[in-house]
């Protein structure tokens, strides 16, 4: 009364024998030869296991494991019909060689440009290659002063000049505190200069009025 049934593995030549007991499940593995067995069967066993690793437990609605290859004629029969449907869709699908055969990297090779052509496009940019081959003849002969002794040093120089710019930096910060400090006693001088010359309009009008009280008049 016990059930038995035979699931092959994928790339293994050995299977599982799940048996329904009454105590329970059993799982066994023993060795098969996987030569013995047809060919379209192998096959077929093989697309099982993989649709059960992809889909697990999933069932259709009638309760039937699910298949990919249903799966993908449905995809492609819905694919085909929207096609069908959609003149566009149609067209491009008629444009797909061309489309590919544009894309390609090798497709320029195939172009060909007559010889007036290129020699148009040659003389449209006589000026600009002129004004280049004048730079490249400017840079050839100052290539002795990139070959001397001066530039080679450059390299040896390179710490020495890391070392003056971690200084400059400094006495960049230094400076900057420093020109904090004389506007803040700018400041300082402007309102004690401001406060004084108040004080001090303040003493001018006390003291010419009391030479007014007194009838002293003020000296010209």
């Amino acid at each position: 009364g016990d059930k038995v049934k035979v699931r092959p593995l994928l790339g293994h030549q050995c299977a599982t024998l799940l048996a329904n007991t009454g105590s329970g499940v059993c799982c066994v593995l023993f060795s098969v030869k996987m030569d013995k067995i047809p060919e379209t069967e192998s096959l077929e066993m093989r697309i099982e296991a993989l649709e059960n690793r992809i889909n697990g437990e999933r069932r259709t609605r009638s309760g039937k494991p699910v298949k990919c290859a249903e799966s993908l004629t449905r995809v492609q029969s819905a694919l085909t019909n929207t096609a069908n449907k959609r003149e566009r869709v149609k067209i491009l699908h008629k444009k797909i060689e061309d489309l590919m055969k544009y894309l390609d990297p090798q497709f320029t090779d195939h172009i060909t440009v007559p010889d007036t052509m290129k020699l148009e496009f040659i003389l449209a940019e006589e000026d600009f290659l002129l004004s280049q081959a004048a730079m490249l003849e400017q840079v050839n002969t100052m290539q002795p002063l990139l070959d001397s002794t001066y530039i080679r040093d450059v390299p040896e120089h390179a710490t020495k000049l890391h070392r003056l710019s971690q200084i400059h930096i400094k006495e960049q910060d230094q400076t900057e505190a420093q020109s904090q400090e004389v506007k803040k006693l700018f400041e300082e001088y402007n309102k004690m200069m401001f406060l004084l010359s108040k004080q001090f309009t303040q003493w001018d009008e006390t003291l010419r009025t009391m030479e007014e009280a007194k009838g002293i008049r003020p000296v010209e």
